[in-house]
């Protein structure tokens, strides 16, 4: 006789079975592999690799049909540091909520890397091109599963720099309801297949998700980088700081640093591909969860 599956197992299976098919592998791979490529020189904050990779991302956000927040993609500002002015840009895009459109998920990422350095170019496959490849995933889920909340799809700018595109848009967006932030920095690669969310100290609902999660992959989720172990703490080491200063709940998803980090060997040769997967279906889970219940 045939063992019955108990039918809330089975809804979970179907629920990440739906996750699973719902974004391109092959293609979160592709997009990787282009954006880090050497044509497009490490993507410095307004330089020439920047600019093209600005293209790529609304090129891409077009043709996934994701709309632009408010009248267009690119949100631009400039700054300055030691003097030298640059200028930047934000490129955003939004998926209406059906059930709260006033209210705000931003899922984001950084879309800028260093550039070059002494004739070498750092590509920045894992950091983090990784986490605009993944924004891309998203769009692709959200097409097929309208979210409750309004989803803001983040590619920002300058964060190499000093989180500074973060910085802009989270100062722009004062008085919107922001329910969250899910940041994703370096996803790509770790030879222990872990990957860590940080953020939970700070919020309980969020700590309960994390803690309840039941994880459909291969890959090793971990608390930690709080502040609260003896690990290098993250709560401020990406663009979901520029959240959390203003006391909006976040979590921050990345891999620890590698070899890679910040040399021109973050190429895309160098990442774990499977760990990578399970990473974008492990955060898109976490999105799930928090989209259908809310803060």
């Amino acid at each position: 006789m045939k063992k019955k599956i108990p039918f809330l197992v089975l809804l979970i299976f179907i629920g990440f079975a739906s996750t699973a098919q719902s974004f391109d592998e092959a293609k979160l791979l592709e997009r990787v592999k282009t954006l880090s490529s050497d044509s497009f020189e490490g993507r410095k904050t307004g330089e020439k690799g920047g600019l093209l990779a600005r293209a790529y991302v609304v090129k891409t956000f077009d043709s996934l049909q994701v709309a632009p927040f408010g009248s267009k993609y690119e949100h631009k500002f400039t700054f300055e540091i030691r003097g030298k002015e640059y200028n930047a840009a934000n490129i955003l895009g939004q998926i209406k909520g059906t059930d709260y459109p006033e209210k705000y998920i931003v899922v984001s990422a950084h879309y800028d890397h260093v550039g070059v350095e002494k004739g070498e170019i750092y590509n920045g496959a894992d950091d983090d091109a990784s986490g605009i490849a993944a924004l891309f995933a998203f769009a692709e889920y959200l097409a097929k599963n309208p979210p409750k909340h309004t989803v803001v799809l983040a590619a920002f700018d300058a964060e190499e720099l000093g989180l500074k595109g973060a910085y802009y848009f989270v100062d722009k967006m004062k008085g919107a309801h922001i329910v969250a932030n899910i940041n994703m920095d370096m996803i790509s690669r770790s030879a222990k297949n872990e990957l860590y969310v940080v953020g939970t100290p700070h919020n309980e609902q969020l700590k309960s998700i994390i803690e309840n999660f039941e994880n459909p992959t291969s890959s090793k989720l971990l608390i930690g980088h709080d502040g609260l172990d003896k690990k290098q703490n993250w709560t401020n080491a990406s663009d979901h700081a520029a959240f959390h200063k203003e006391r909006i709940p976040f979590l921050y998803f990345g891999n620890e640093d590698h070899s890679g980090y910040h040399h021109p060997s973050d190429d895309y040769e160098n990442i774990t591909p499977e760990f990578y997967k399970n990473s974008v279906q492990i955060i898109l889970s976490i999105f799930m969860e928090i989209d259908a219940n809310g803060l």
